[in-house]
């Protein structure tokens, strides 16, 4: 029972974990628009630094990191005596992983997982994450581009595990959050394509395009409608004559 429940338990919380949407929780506590309000729409680090505030994009982007990279390394240096093994770590790094993309603090919207990943690759893997993290900042640097950086480290995290380190338990996790990774970026996918994406650094368009903006446009059509309704039964009530 044990040998279920113990992993089982490691890899819901690990999920739960990576359900913690740092980019509005730090937006919210410094003061910003909610990321999902803007510019992408991602709650991530680099949507947030489209808002100008550089501080909170690095501790988003810090604590997105390491959201992926604690819950590995806890079972790696403590799960053993639980039956937790490389196996398990992988999981519980993939559930943190998935935790950001549908978080279930934040109604499942979440970003696309890039710091995250980095994290789960550094604490599995030191040296891979090393390596991956080099393909993203020399493509970044080179291009300006985050997405496009981002593909190319996806698509580089499984490869260089493979030809690189063995092929063991944790490679069909990496594997699969890299098909993610690539999957979540269709939409930058097609805008690379057609020349239309934003470069880093670049501000974010003031008109709103998250799902909280979304929202927020939702609820002002309905105020007006009820406005509307209040002042057309207003204008339907017949007027008194002073006698």
């Amino acid at each position: 029972m044990q040998s279920v429940l113990f992993p089982l338990l490691a890899v819901v919380a690990g999920y739960l974990i990576g359900s913690l949407s740092f980019a509005v929780i730090v937006s919210r506590l410094m003061g910003l628009s909610d990321p999902r309000s803007y510019g992408s729409g991602n709650p991530g680090a680099t949507n947030v630094l489209r808002s100008g505030n550089k501080a909170a994009a690095i501790l988003t982007l810090v604590f997105d990191a390491l959201k992926g990279y604690v819950p590995v390394l806890l079972v790696l240096k403590f799960g053993e005596p639980y039956g937790l093994e490389e196996g398990t770590a992988a999981l519980v790094g993939l559930a943190a992983f998935i935790g950001h993309l549908w978080p279930v603090f934040f109604r499942f919207v979440g970003g696309k997982g890039v710091a995250t990943a980095a994290g789960v690759l550094l604490a599995i893997n030191p040296w891979l994450g090393l390596s991956v993290l080099g393909v993203w900042i020399v493509m970044a640097a080179v291009f300006r581009y985050s997405s496009l950086a981002s593909l190319s480290a996806a698509i580089g995290a499984p490869l260089l595990q493979m030809l690189v380190w063995d092929v063991g338990p944790e490679l069909p996790a990496i594997a699969l959050m890299s098909l993610l990774l690539i999957w979540r970026h269709a939409a930058n996918i097609r805008k690379l394509m057609a020349g239309t994406e934003s470069k880093l650094g670049q501000k974010a368009a003031p008109v709103a395009a998250g799902p909280a903006a979304k929202s927020h446009r939702h609820e002002q059509s309905r105020a007006r409608k009820h406005d509307h309704k209040s002042d057309h039964k207003h204008s339907n009530k017949p007027h008194q004559h002073s006698k």
